[in-house]
C-alpha cells in the first residue's frame, strides 16, 4: 500500500507521519518512509536548492527541478519498495508540486498534472490524505526559520490551501480532507480511521 499526507507547511504532517509509521509498524508492515523532495541523494540535493537557497526561478523552473526528485524517489526507493510489499508512506507527493507551483499562474496544472504522470511512471498514492489549516493557523504554529517558499507570506499560502482542496480530486486513488485545526490526538484518530477504512480495499 502506498499512502501520502500534505497540505501547507504548519498543518502538522511530521506529528501526524511519525504516529502513523509508528502504528504500521507497531501492527506488523514493513514501512518504506520517504520524503518528496527528498529521501535519494539526487533528490535531498533538489531540495536544498528549492527550499534552503535564496535562488530566484520561475513556477515552471521550480516545477521541474521537483518532477526530477519524484521521479529519482520513484525509481530509487518507492518502485523497489512497493515491490517488496512494503507499505511506502510519503511526506508529500505530486499533489503539493501542481499546487505549489501552479498558485500564481505561472504554471498550468494541467500541464503539472501531465509532467506528473512522466515523473512518476504512473505509480500514485492509493490513499491521499490532506490535512486541511486555514493559513494564518498554520502560520502561528510554525517555528524556526522560514523556507524559501513560506517566505511568499500567508495570503499566498491560503491561496495554496485553497489548490489543495481544489486539486485534490484529481489524484489517482482514495483521497480524503481531515480538519487539522482538531486536537492532535483528535487529527491522529481520522486518519487511523481513513487508512483502516482504505487497508480493506487494498486486500481484495
Amino acid at each position: 500500500m502506498f499512502l501520502s499526507i500534505d497540505g501547507i507547511d504548519g498543518a502538522g504532517k511530521t506529528t501526524q507521519l511519525e504516529r502513523l509509521c509508528k502504528w504500521l509498524r507497531e501492527s506488523g508492515e514493513d514501512v518504506e518512509f520517504v520524503r518528496d523532495p527528498g529521501s535519494t541523494p539526487a533528490g535531498e540535493a533538489i531540495r536544498g536548492l528549492l527550499l534552503d537557497s535564496d535562488l530566484e526561478m520561475h513556477r515552471r523552473c521550480e516545477a521541474m527541478l521537483y518532477m526530477a526528485a519524484r521521479t529519482q524517489l520513484v525509481e530509487a526507493r518507492i518502485r523497489p519498495a512497493i515491490a517488496a510489499g512494503k507499505t511506502v508512506v510519503s511526506d508529500r507527493y505530486l499533489l503539493a508540486n501542481v499546487v505549489y507551483q501552479s498558485v500564481g499562474g505561472e504554471a498550468d496544472p494541467e500541464l503539472l498534472w501531465e509532467l506528473g504522470q512522466i515523473a512518476t511512471a504512473g505509480i500514485y498514492p492509493d490513499l491521499t490524505i490532506l490535512l486541511d489549516l486555514p493559513a494564518d493557523a498554520a502560520a502561528e504554529r510554525r517555528s524556526g526559520p522560514a523556507d524559501r517558499v513560506e517566505r511568499r507570506g500567508v495570503e499566498y499560502m491560503e491561496q495554496v490551501r485553497q489548490a489543495f482542496l481544489q486539486q485534490l480530486p484529481r489524484c489517482q486513488g482514495e483521497t480524503v480532507v481531515i480538519d487539522a485545526g482538531q486536537s492532535v490526538d483528535g487529527v491522529w484518530s481520522d486518519i487511523r480511521d481513513a487508512v483502516q477504512a482504505a487497508i480493506p480495499r487494498q486486500d481484495r
